[in-house]
């Protein structure tokens, strides 16, 4: 089995060995010292520091702990704390952020990195006109004019030393704005990330983590990379003012012509960059909201499995995508526009200039129009990257403005809450005449007029109904409400306990310390008074064990459980407590208050929100909730004699005592059969069946692993070479390969006609101003107006082809990964952070749609470009090829010798991208918890870390980039010297105009030659994102959703009887079986309740009647149908659930309740009235289209009676409830009861339930241990006082009679 990463284990739980170098107690020892910061002046001139990496890259897979550590300058923790004190001197707070201040507060923080690329681009521009400007002498020299002794040596030396000169400038430039772009983006990330910790819930609500987090991705990115194109608006002006100095020495006044036809096509430009801006900012909004809805998606994707909803909401998907595809294309065709103008640009140049040459008379000699086609070559880059340039300039400004609108939202006011010292006070919590909303906009108040003093050591209980403001409470104490009037105090410091437990990925022992040290006596305190002793045990790695994303390996109960384990751990002064006791059983229920609130926190003060009666007694406080007022306040017997909603909730809660009284009474109704297959009494661990806690985790058993795996393992990451099948598949996916021919043939060509056109100007025209023309000056620009016509068409096939090519095979292969994990089984899930998921559905995806099209085609293209320049050289010095072969052999081994570390640098780039992304996320979720503890500052530090971890590579990637270009530019600059050499060594043996047309290509060969290798680095590092999104086409699928030979009745199952027989299942091949050998009928139309310990196989049972999981052996047969024979839409959409976590997506309450437009209008609103809904979504302003935003604006029981809306309006005959009355009051139970009991009459209902109440009222009883345990109607078992059953009863009606302290 694969070990697990040393990046999402080690990194996201801070192991030392990958902590960064900003960290002071970190040892340089194992710093390599190729390490930038360490270099000398050579090594740093030639990129020599980078020689160790690369040799270690080519003898081994490079891993992270391989790579040199960032210098400071170069980290997060270097950069940000000077981008944010700019920012804030600039913004006075960072909340009043513009465009221009963000963009000024960047420049500030990063200006010496500016600077110095600056000065190289400048070296750069200026060497690389000395050749253009040399070749005309050259052509006079081989033409026998001869100025002084050796002047054809001094020529030559000049060219290669200009050529020299260019090379190194470029390179550091080239190396130096990549530097500067890392900064920036790690500088961004930081502030994003920073912000999100203090974002209002408000603000929260209108952004989804899926939006913040493509800020993060795609636009902190973009601005990053923004710095590829930073110097190129001044440098274009440099660029042609030297184009033009030269011409009009070569041309005289015919330069203006040039100058002209420069300032038409750079004016062209506009209106596309312009109109690519609007494509852009469309497409990104498209984008935007298919993140969000991905990433609800992927959330929430057990549940829309269970309802048989995943294939309507993949059409979602595809409907957005769709929309967003259009805007694709219109991009893509504005791209392809933009490179027909721009690669005929010097053409049409030079057209003009010898046009004008002609009309004006100025004679053409072929040194002046090799010059000239020279200088137009150099003059094609700030032409063809002007319109780059300003969509980049145009893409940025959007990603800033995004950023800066993020930037500038509402913070939490601090001041809601006045926060004093320990000790200074003897009330711990005051509120006086408080109002609070937590929408400030709507008339509504959440919070009315409340009053409360706690003091120190005071245990206060809230209870009320449904929606009545509990949790709001709670929110308002830690300042998580906006304050509307009112005073709040709270004095010392607070831990909390969420209702929804909140669980980061990593170690259990990390999410328990919580940033604390390790004090090994308190720590196994905490572990006993919250029972995970016992599950620990169990546990293969105990509290070393990785816990997936959300906590998915563990079930409801240990959540929770590990939750209070982390609140109690802080040793805070005062608890809140939102609901803990909800999600475990009754006798755990009845451990955690009696050892946690009644033992350990003692001394403390305690806020506990509870549903449970039993629980109130032992409080000196209890606040009675109802519509945000507190409307009782008491202790338990004194507000039991007065007023009525006390009333109410306890009323509820004694009939549902003395339906366990009634029991005794009731004859047993329905006859059922069952047997109990005897296997070995002990379970699969050895331990005693009666243990307390066997784990479960929500009866995903991932975690019962073998010794050697944890669940969450290392993401996928292919070794080696990107095989030519990833090429080749790419190629061919759009039309079965049929374009790539037509876009070959295409470049060849458009670069044949050019080189046509270029040689019969130098033949055609005279070498020096004596000699007559041969060719009269008409026919000379017919013929080459025709060949430029020629080329100009070649190009616009080509651009064309290439751009249908790329759009048809990002939209196969979209499709194609979507479909894949949506009919991934659950296991996948289980098994993979959704970050690695979403990077591949934005990042990899986005690189698919924009750039491999044309890097790929930009690469056969290069080739062709190098084949023709070797060509016209060759023509000219034959004997160049007695040096080139040499040195093409020593590129390619060069270009080899790079690849390998270059393609696992820019594989670790992408893996070291998700776990950024998913402490974000996971950061987002839990931001009341980190805020409520005091934690911002260490997950700000955590999210540093992760960053310079992921800059790392992508720093050292660009580095050996402009290693390998470097000696590169040298081979080819010596191909050069040596071409120059044979010519001037023998001037006679050679037509004078096509060794200077060679010359002309010479000067080229270099910038051609890194063309090519950029483009073929570029490709194979980009194409990792094709090799991704490969390996999410393929995932093993769930069985068919139909099988059309075997499709049941429509009105199947019509009786709903269950029979299971030897049912035996696991998780996976490896691990132990969780249920084992189960037989059992749940007779038709019969209440079957499902108790047993946390982890005794409950959820399993269910999720195998689903087929979530499929078993090892045996079968379960509804109505003698095996449902493993059927298509799994055809069983799921025939059996309801309500289950564990109530569920509310991104829409409207209609389409909350039906997804798949099946039902009227007034059959939901009649739905609603039977869940007492009804008045709820009257009183709201869209009635069933007001929007309900996730579900964030309604309460935990609310969101669990739309649940039940769902089952009312679905009427299957099997429904199963699955903990379904978990978090709503005692009260609302009864009330899901009642509506059961009226509307399900008819049905099989399977309940799993930790409040025993919720079972009694079944007709059978089935105790499970991963066996059944007892089976028998609740009369039968009460009776027989050993019983588990009546063992849990007897706990729950002491508990509830006395209370604890009794």
């Amino acid at each position: 089995m694969a070990t697990h990463a040393p990046l999402e284990e080690a990194l996201l739980k801070g192991d030392s060995s990958v902590r960064n170098n900003s960290d002071p107690d970190k040892t340089r020892a194992d710093e390599k010292l190729n390490c930038y910061s360490n270099a000398g002046f050579f090594s740093i001139l030639t990129f020599s520091w980078m020689s160790t990496l690369i040799a270690l890259g080519n003898r081994k897979t490079l891993d992270l702990k391989d790579l040199p550590l960032l210098p400071i300058i170069d980290s997060a923790y270097g950069t940000f704390p000077t981008f944010r004190s700019k920012l804030e001197s600039e913004c006075v707070g960072v909340s009043k952020v513009t465009t221009l201040k963000l963009a000024k507060g960047l420049f500030f923080s990063t200006w010496p990195g500016i600077l110095v690329s600056g000065l190289f681009a400048f070296l750069y521009t200026c060497a690389s006109y000395v050749g253009p400007y040399l070749i005309d002498i050259l052509v006079q020299y081989l033409n026998g004019e001869q100025k002084f002794k050796n002047e054809g040596y001094i020529l030559a030396l000049a060219f290669v030393a200009a050529k020299l000169m260019e090379c190194l400038s470029q390179r550091h430039w080239m190396f130096r704005f990549q530097q500067v772009g890392v900064r920036t983006q790690s500088m961004l990330v930081s502030m994003i990330y920073t912000k999100s910790l203090t974002l209002s819930c408000q603000s929260k609500e209108n952004h989804s983590s899926g939006e913040i987090i493509n800020l993060l991705t795609v636009d902190a990115a973009r601005i990053g990379e923004f710095c590829w194109y930073m110097h190129d608006p001044w440098m274009a002006v440099l660029q042609v003012a030297l184009a033009l100095l030269i011409l009009y020495r070569t041309v005289g006044i015919a330069s203006l012509a040039a100058f002209g036809a420069t300032v038409i096509i750079m004016f062209l430009n506009l209106p596309v960059a312009s109109m690519q801006e609007k494509f852009q900012h469309k497409l990104m909004g498209f984008k935007d909201e298919r993140m969000k809805i991905t990433s609800e998606i992927l959330k929430n994707m057990r549940i829309l499995k269970l309802q048989a909803w995943e294939m309507k909401f993949f059409s979602k998907i595809v409907q957005i995508r769709k929309n967003e595809e259009t805007w694709i294309k219109k991009f893509l065709v504005g791209s392809a526009i933009v490179r027909f103008l721009f690669f005929n640009a010097p053409t049409f140049v030079a057209v003009v200039t010898f046009g004008a040459c002609v009309l004006i008379g100025i004679p053409l000699e072929s040194g002046k129009i090799l010059s000239a086609l020279a200088t137009f070559r150099i003059l094609q880059m700030p032409i063809y990257s002007l319109p780059d340039t300003l969509s980049v300039i145009a893409e940025t400004k959007v990603s800033l403005d995004r950023i800066a609108a993020f930037l500038s939202l509402n913070d939490l006011k601090t001041d809601v809450v006045e926060k004093l010292p320990w000790g200074s006070s003897d009330t711990a919590i005051e509120i006086v005449e408080g109002n609070f909303s937590w929408d400030l906009s709507s008339p509504d108040i959440t919070l009315k007029n409340i009053n409360l003093t706690v003091c120190h050591g005071m245990r206060v209980a809230v209870c009320g109904t449904v929606g009545s403001g509990k949790s709001s409470l709670l929110s308002c104490i830690i300042g998580e409400v906006p304050k509307l009037s009112g005073i709040v105090k709270v004095c010392g410091t607070k831990a909390y306990v969420a209702q929804s437990p909140w669980i980061q990925s990593g170690k259990i022992e990390e999410n328990i310390l919580f940033g604390k040290h390790m004090d090994r006596e308190k720590y196994e305190k905490v572990l006993e008074a919250c029972s995970l002793t016992k599950d620990l045990e169990v546990l293969p790695f105990g509290d070393q064990t990785i816990v997936g994303e959300k906590g998915i390996n563990l079930s409801g109960g240990q959540k929770q459980r590990v939750q209070i384990a982390r609140a109690l751990y802080q040793d805070a002064d005062m608890y809140l407590f939102d609901d803990p006791f909800s999600a475990v059983d009754a006798h755990t229920g009845s451990h955690l208050f009696k050892e946690c609130l009644l033992g350990l926190l003692k001394t403390k003060t305690v806020i506990y929100i509870t549903h449970q009666v039993e629980f109130l007694p032992d409080a000196d406080l209890i606040l009675v909730m109802r519509d945000g007022r507190i409307t009782q306040t008491g202790k338990y017997n004194a507000i039991l004699k007065s007023g009525t909603d006390f009333m109410e909730l306890v009323g509820a809660h004694k009939t549902a005592l003395s339906s366990i009284t009634s029991l005794e009474r009731r004859p047993t109704s329905k006859t059922l059969s069952f047997t109990v297959e005897e296997t070995d009494s002990l379970s699969v661990f050895g331990l005693d069946q009666k243990a307390e806690h066997i784990d479960d985790q929500n009866g995903k058993s991932d975690e019962i692993v073998e010794p050697k795996g944890q669940l969450v393992q290392e993401e996928e990451r292919e070794k080696g070479r990107v095989g030519f099948k990833v090429y080749w598949n790419y190629m061919t996916s759009a039309y079965g390969g049929a374009l790539v021919p037509f876009i070959l043939l295409s470049q060849t060509l458009t670069m044949a006609l050019q080189i046509a056109s270029n040689f019969w100007m130098a033949l055609a025209t005279p070498v020096s101003a004596t000699a007559e023309p041969a060719i009269g000056s008409f026919t000379l620009m017919v013929v080459y107006v025709a060949l430029a016509i020629g080329s100009s068409f070649g190009t616009l096939a080509r651009a064309v082809l290439s751009a249908i090519a790329g759009y048809k095979t990002s939209t196969l292969l979209f499709n194609k990964m979507h479909l894949s994990f949506f009919r991934a089984p659950m296991s996948f899930y289980d098994a993979t952070p959704s970050g690695r998921i979403l990077n591949r559905a934005s990042n990899d995806q986005s690189a698919l749609d924009m750039s491999i099209a044309n890097l790929v085609w930009g690469f056969t293209f290069s080739l062709t470009q190098l084949f023709g320049n070797i060509a016209v050289m060759s023509q000219a010095a034959w004997q160049v090829f007695i040096v080139l072969i040499p040195i093409l052999a020593a590129c390619i081994w060069y270009q080899r010798y790079y690849s390998s570390s270059a393609r696992e640098l820019a594989r670790l780039v992408g893996i070291c991208e998700a776990p950024v992304i998913q402490h974000f996320s996971e950061t987002i979720s839990g931001s009341t918890t980190i805020r409520c503890f005091g934690q911002e500052s260490r997950f700000n530090d955590t999210n540093m870390k992760l960053i310079d971890r992921y800059s790392q590579p992508k720093l050292y990637s660009a580095s050996a980039m402009e290693w390998l270009s470097f000696r590169l530019d040298v081979l080819s600059t010596i191909t050069f010297a040596f071409c120059l050499a044979f010519l001037i060594s023998f001037p006679n043996s050679i037509t004078v105009p096509i060794a200077g047309l060679a010359v002309t290509y010479a000067l080229n060969l270099n910038a051609t030659q890194f063309s090519l290798i950029s483009n073929l680095c570029n490709m194979e590092n980009k194409i990792i994102s094709v090799e991704r999104i490969f390996q999410y086409t393929s995932i093993p699928s769930e069985p068919p959703l139909v099988i059309e030979d075997s499709r049941p009745d429509r009105s199947w199952p019509s009786f709903g009887e269950i029979h299971i027989h030897d049912l035996q299942v696991r998780y996976a091949p490896q691990l132990p079986l969780v249920l084992r050998g189960l037989t059992c009928t749940f007779t038709a139309g019969a209440k079957t309740g499902i108790v047993g310990r946390t982890g005794s196989g409950k959820s399993t049972l269910v999720q195998t009647l689903f087929r979530l999981v499929e078993p090892v052996a045996g079968q379960i047969l509804i109505d003698n149908i095996n449902i493993a024979s059927i298509g799994i839409h055809d069983l799921r959409s025939k059996l309801s659930i309500i289950p564990q976590d109530p569920t509310m997506f991104q829409g409207t309450v209609r389409s909350n309740l039906d997804p798949l437009e099946e039902y009227t209008d007034e059959r939901i609103w009649e739905a609603l009235e039977m869940c007492q809904l009804g008045n709820e979504v009257r009183n709201k302003e869209g009635k069933l289209d007001s929007k309900t935003e996730n579900g964030e604006n309604w309460s935990m029981g609310q969101r669990q009676l739309v649940c039940l809306g769902r089952v009312l309006l679905k009427k299957s005959k099997i429904l199963v409830l699955d903990e379904a009355t978990a978090s709503v009051d005692t009260a609302t139970d009864n009330i899901i009861q009642q509506i059961l009991k009226q509307y399900f009459s008819e049905c099989t209902v399977i309940t799993i339930a930790h409040r025993i109440t919720s079972i009694l009222d079944s007709d059978m009883v089935l105790f499970l241990n991963q066996l059944i345990e007892e089976y028998d109607s609740p009369k039968k078992l009460l009776e027989n006082k050993s019983s588990a059953v009546s063992q849990l009863v007897a706990e729950y009606t002491r508990r509830s009679n006395s209370g604890f302290e009794s």
